[in-house]
């Protein structure tokens, strides 16, 4: 009982430090995560989800998953394979068949067999998907300034530097890998 009184010390003073004033209405949104607001791994899920979420708000009406806004984006100027594209987007090779597949289907990336290596495929930007790019884009950065929209501009950049270094510290625990140029 004593070790559990002291962790939940141990919790409240790494929530809520003595030198940070904490409004009522934070206090209570920490104590309802509780204990999951100390784990990264969930709060890395949470804040994914909450992001699709608001990508979806955003661009529903273009029918694009983020992962595909990704795939066409990584493709915008540039011919790639599927290796090489997944390693650009850092998804593995299946989910990058799949996607490529549904972008093919609606027309906005061509596929054409490599001169080279006829085993691999090369996909590029359609002029259907190179225009459904520009449409999307503005939506799509709206929805990344809705996702870190209760930071300051220089939380958000501390954020943003703070994720890159775990994403390139970590790179290659990923599932699949991402190049990192």
């Amino acid at each position: 009982m004593q070790v559990l009184h002291l962790l939940r010390l141990k919790r409240d003073s790494f929530l809520m430090p003595k030198t940070t004033s904490v409004t009522a209405a934070k206090q209570a949104r920490e104590e309802r995560l509780g204990i999951l607001a100390e784990r990264p791994g969930f709060l890395i899920r949470r804040l994914h989800q909450i992001h699709v979420a608001l990508f979806h708000d955003e661009c529903a009406v273009f029918g694009l998953t983020p992962v595909q806004y990704s795939a066409i984006s990584a493709l915008d100027g540039f011919e790639l394979d599927q290796k090489q594209l997944g390693q650009k987007v850092g998804i593995d090779r299946a989910s990058t068949t799949e996607v490529l597949r549904r972008l093919e289907k609606a027309s906005w990336i061509d596929r054409r067999k490599c001169p080279e290596d006829g085993r691999r495929q090369l996909a590029q930007l359609t002029p259907r998907g190179k225009a459904l790019l520009a449409q999307v884009t503005e939506s799509a950065l709206r929805a990344h300034e809705r996702t870190l929209e209760p930071l300051t501009k220089a939380e958000r950049k501390r954020f943003i530097r703070y994720m890159s270094k775990i994403v390139s510290t970590n790179n290659d625990y990923g599932r699949a890998s991402l190049k990192i140029s």
